[in-house]
């Protein structure tokens, strides 16, 4: 949901629990620090460090064993942070909390069976105390963030700071003693003989193990808390939002708290949209919808419910698909300059006064005489008959699906498509890094882009428009003139925003160019609740143009992490891949210690159907994120809705799906990164670079403009609108691969590491190796 003022205590079954448990952990830690306390500090105050290794020498034997035994009740309750995580009662990542959790207790184990003077080592007090040190601020952390409703801006300070600081001191300071008590551990016969006589070896490799995966994981795992505090510092001292402005989320009262004063709140708008979507065929699902409690983790069941719902009829597809479109404008508010506001429907039927003025700058570099499809790729620009190769090799693998290979043939095959010198381009967040903007200048197009007022953005546009072909067309607040050729003075009058500007952006669009075809894509994207917002508003501006521009074509680039319709072959190939893999150890390993959450399989059973042909079945595959939360589902969905309602109308629709990028925007986040290095382990899945995507999607685009068979073409019938994604799809191997993509992130995430170090492992070995041949031969 959109941000709230007001945080209070939700007083849940399970959040007493939670304050119950981290209430206890809190307790039991500071206990140890108790104990531990005095001889630390009589230590300190002698400025001795053979005094203070002695003190810490001396932590776990404290209080008769007293702390040993407290020490080891309180970090195996930590086994319960793992099961909160995957039962999903916490939002902590399972992977992580498990790693982080497991190598406490493999150390914990370590102390606990190895004999006294193992245990009595100075690490091992260091471990514990830091260990305690964090503990203590971080449970009361977690039992104030509870109460206040918040864990951002209500926690008390002192707190908050403790909890996004320590780390930076007692994190090392844990490591190394942790790594301590690993080699104390590795050379003591008691820890050893654990599993009796001859088998010491096996305890040996067993906890030289951990150093190993410590060498490449800890300075990780420090700059992600690094990374954390600062972000959670950030959000501390944010200062409070303006005024609404322009396109907003609605004013709604929760129901929970009647008396309350309304919020701008997206779960009860996201669930009104779908249940009206829905509702229009089946009010029984739209009930659900309505009465569900848990929409953050709960919305995919409702989603893949509509879809089935669309596979009843072409009527039940577009019937949903209108109605949730026309609620969304219906529900959504545009808040006026004055202050008044209205819903975004009749913002967009108003006159307006105002007016953008037209910037234009054309490009410098002659056309080309030759144009031919060229793609970046791995070091390489592929084209001609070394790009249909790798094409091919992508259609062979599975990558892609067939009716892709075959677009991006005819686009070779066809190099007058290449021509985009009498073609006009409306793309709606030009400067977006999955958008075909740099493509298209380099081949000419005349773009028409809309981008936010920001000066460096349109520095960086309309410089690759001068170095191109092609040309830029632009909105300015001034006019062009006015500017006197000053660069700045351009850069600094040029753009928009969606947002507050969204039908003076339409009016503007409609004056532009009269008679000339456009195709408008919709390329902006924004986190969270904001991508609701910018896909309502290019939604708005697309429905606008579509109806009153005569021969208006629509262009979306769609995401695996969606429900599709797919082709038999594809859903037949996940089958074939999950029988491969299922039987892998590690698959099997990874299923059963999830209890089934991770690596489930890739392939719904068929969406049976009746309608004028007889009896239809639909494949479908769920590429739905739980991570990427219901808002950004409801706008992807959106983009759907107004593809399918748009072709039925009589335009040419492009939504192709587009592959599994590596933009800035993905990869920033440290575990989507670490994700996509090892998702490639589960065939037929590649990771692009956002320059071979931008170029493959860009060719799809012209194929679905130029040739008439394409499925976006409105003139071929499907049995369903929404086998219109069905065809061109370049989804990077997400349809065909053994497991849904929601299901293999943490898995991939520990293929990464397990590769990471890998090297280290094998160092460990051969020097094992040699260690035993030098025994051997001295012997």
């Amino acid at each position: 949901s959109t941000p709230s003022n007001k945080c209070t205590m939700d007083w849940s079954a399970k959040n007493i629990y939670l304050i119950l448990y981290n209430l206890v952990c809190c307790s039991g830690w500071a206990t140890i620090l108790f104990l531990a306390f005095p001889s630390i500090s009589s230590a300190l105050s002698t400025f001795s460090l053979k005094e203070l290794k002695n003190a810490l020498s001396s932590i776990y034997g404290l209080d008769d064993g007293g702390l040993a035994s407290t020490l080891i009740w309180v970090q195996t309750a930590a086994y319960l942070e793992i099961v909160h995580a995957i039962i999903g009662i916490v939002r902590s990542p399972v992977f992580v909390t498990t790693l982080q959790v497991g190598s406490r207790l493999a150390a914990l184990f370590a102390v606990v069976q190895s004999s006294s003077v193992a245990s009595g080592k100075w690490g091992a007090g260091l471990m514990i105390l830091s260990w305690a040190l964090v503990e203590v601020p971080r449970y009361a952390f977690y039992i104030a963030a509870l109460v206040t409703g918040d864990a951002t801006k209500k926690t008390p300070y002192p707190l908050f700071w403790l909890r996004y600081s320590l780390f930076a001191v007692l994190y090392p300071s844990g490591i190394l003693g942790e790594l301590t008590v690993f080699l104390a551990a590795s050379k003591d016969p008691t820890f050893l003989s654990f599993l009796g006589k001859g088998r010491e070896h096996i305890m040996y490799y067993f906890i030289m193990a951990f150093p190993v995966i410590y060498a490449p994981g800890a300075l990780p795992m420090i700059m992600n808390m690094a990374g954390n505090r600062k972000a959670a510092f950030k959000k501390r001292f944010a200062k409070p939002p303006p005024p609404p402005r322009g396109l907003v989320w609605p004013l709604v009262v929760d129901s929970k708290s009647p008396n309350a004063s309304p919020e701008r709140s997206s779960t009860p708008t996201a669930k009104s949209i779908l249940a009206a979507a829905v509702g229009a065929v089946n009010e029984e699902k739209a009930e659900k919808v309505r009465t569900l409690r848990n929409w953050r983790f709960g919305y995919v069941k409702h989603f893949i419910e509509m879809v089935k719902e669309q596979c009843k009829s072409p009527e039940a597809a577009l019937a949903i698909a209108e109605t949730g479109l026309e609620k969304a404008h219906c529900i959504f508010e545009f808040v006026k300059p004055d202050g008044t506001s209205c819903s975004l429907s009749d913002a967009m039927a108003a006159r307006n006064t105002e007016k953008f003025h037209v910037g234009y700058i054309k490009g410098e570099k002659k056309a080309s005489n030759e144009n031919r499809l060229e793609v970046p790729y791995k070091g390489k620009t592929l084209h001609g008959e070394e790009l249909r190769a790798q094409v091919a090799k992508w259609v062979d693998y599975g990558t892609i699906e067939p009716s892709a290979g075959d677009a991006i043939y005819k686009c070779i095959d066809n190099p007058k498509w290449l021509d985009l010198s009498n073609k006009y381009f409306v793309l709606l967040g030009a400067g977006s890094a999955m958008g075909p903007f740099l493509v298209l200048m380099a081949l000419g197009a005349n773009v028409i882009a809309i981008d936010l007022d920001r000066p460096l953005i349109w520095k960086r546009l309309i410089e690759i428009a001068r170095a191109s072909s092609g040309s830029i067309t632009f909105p300015m607040k001034v006019s062009q003139e006015s500017c006197n050729n000053n660069k700045d003075e351009i850069y600094a009058a040029s753009g928009c925003n969606l947002f507050t500007q969204t039908p003076m952006i339409k009016d503007w669009l409609l004056d532009l160019y009269p008679g000339k075809p456009f195709t408008v894509g919709s390329y902006a994207y924004l986190d969270g609740a904001l991508h609701v917002q910018v896909a309502l508003a290019m939604d708005a501006i697309c429905a606008e143009l579509s109806e009153k521009r005569p021969n208006t074509s629509l262009a979306y680039l769609c995401t695996p992490t969606d429900l599709h319709l797919i082709p038999k072959e594809a859903h037949e190939a996940a089958k074939k891949e999950y029988k491969l893999y299922s039987k892998k150890p590690f698959c099997l390993l990874m299923h059963l210690l999830s209890r089934g959450k991770f690596l489930r399989k890739n392939f719904m059973p068929p969406i049976v159907c009746s309608n004028e042909d007889g009896v239809v079945e639909y494949f479908a595959v769920n590429g739905l994120s739980v991570a990427q939360g219901p808002n950004y589902c409801l706008a992807k969905r959106m983009q759907h809705w107004r593809a399918i309602v748009a072709r039925n109308r009589g335009c040419i629709v492009s939504s192709n799906i587009a592959p599994a990028t590596s933009t800035v925007s993905v990869v920033h986040n440290r575990t989507f990164a670490w994700a996509y290095e090892g998702m490639p382990y589960f065939k037929p899945y590649e990771i692009f670079a956002p320059e071979t995507s931008n170029a493959v999607m860009s060719a799809l685009l012209l194929f679905d403009l130029n040739d008439p068979s394409s499925s976006g073409n409105p003139k071929n019938k499907l049995s369903n609108p929404n086998q219109l994604f069905s065809y061109g799809s370049f989804n990077g191997g997400a349809w065909r691969c053994a497991y849904e993509v929601d299901s293999i992130g943490e898995c991939s995430v520990l293929i990464y590491f397990a590769r990471l170090t890998k090297p280290y492992v094998n160092a460990l070995v051969g020097m094992a190796v040699l260690a035993a041949a030098v025994a051997w031969k001295a012997n």
